[in-house]
């Protein structure tokens, strides 16, 4: 087969096609990308301005949405200027970018959510030890340990993915590059690439998410021994957000990266990669601005404050 030379561009197919039905869609999944953009930035902008919210628990939250952000941004973007200009060619470079963005926010998710659960393990089992247990220069270095962890393998699949030489028909069924898509273009055998890349998915999947389990188990054991019935809700409600979260991220996660490849149906895979990417980060400010008392409360004083300012300065 005719090989394709690596300076060359890809071509996303896209999602939609200019059916008025697709338009409809095309503007919905804009309209949920723009508002989880606002979502995240909302979250980030209450626990910079809100003092009450500088714990490490909310600095880490703060972290999960500028990851969401950066999903958004790499992905969305592309796709809506391919739809509206009709250009739908991507160079390498670019390509590379979108294969290593979205696995260093996926696996960087994955240890940062630990991290989280480790954050409520201390923060119910060991109330009294908090500050020492959790303090922010271990904060700082996982915090650091879930981006570089995430960004190494992003890396390392991105460049072992675009080093394979690739056949004449160049085009990526989806609407951004990502390595197992590209894989079916390769003019070589990726079999052992791919194996060790399915392998790779896995350890980070399932060591963070036993991390997780691991302290929510104890935390369990923990809550059902509490006297206090206060105390107990308030240990649930505490935790509830962040599985919430944890549910929704793994269950995609492990539905897109565990499944055999002989599931793995192209169609099937643009709208899995449609709900991880777009409809996912959403989910986020979602979650803990409805299930979350210290956010709301930082939301409302945010919103009294600035009614209050515009308030003075029309009757200045």
């Amino acid at each position: 087969m005719e090989k394709k030379n690596f300076t060359s561009d890809f071509i996303l197919l896209g999602l939609f096609k200019r059916t008025r039905s697709h338009i409809f869609l095309f503007a919905v999944i804009l309209t949920i990308a723009i508002a989880s953009l606002m979502g995240n930035a909302l979250m980030i902008l209450l626990i910079h301005k809100d003092h009450r919210l500088h714990t490490p628990m909310y600095v880490l939250l703060s972290q999960l949405s500028f990851m969401d952000m950066m999903l958004v941004l790499t992905v969305v973007p592309k796709m809506a200027s391919g739809f509206l200009t009709g250009k739908k060619s991507i160079s390498p470079a670019g390509c590379g970018l979108q294969i290593f963005d979205p696995i260093t926010v996926d696996v960087g998710e994955c240890f940062l959510l630990a991290v989280m659960s480790y954050d409520r393990y201390v923060a119910v089992c060991h109330p009294l030890r908090y500050p020492i247990l959790m303090n922010w220069q271990l904060c700082l270095q996982m915090t650091m340990a879930s981006w570089s962890l995430g960004a190494a393998d992003g890396l390392l699949q991105a460049v072992a993915t675009l080093s394979f030489p690739f056949c004449s028909a160049h085009e990526i069924n989806n609407f951004f590059c990502d390595a197992p898509m590209l894989m079916r273009l390769a003019c070589a055998d990726t079999t052992l690439f791919e194996n060790a890349m399915y392998v790779c998915c896995v350890l980070m999947l399932l060591i963070p998410l036993s991390l997780i389990l691991t302290s929510y188990s104890l935390i369990l054991a923990v809550v059902l021994h509490m006297q206090s019935t206060e105390a107990r809700k308030k240990a649930f409600a505490t935790c509830s957000s962040h599985l919430a979260v944890v549910g929704f991220f793994y269950g995609a996660a492990i539905f897109i990266y565990m499944r055999p490849k002989s599931y793995r149906l192209a169609n099937y895979e643009k709208v899995v990669s449609t709900f991880c990417t777009i409809f996912t980060p959403i989910l986020n400010p979602l979650i803990y601005s409805l299930r979350n008392n210290e956010v709301k409360g930082a939301l409302k004083k945010w919103l009294e404050k600035d009614l209050k300012f515009k308030t003075d300065l029309k009757f200045q």
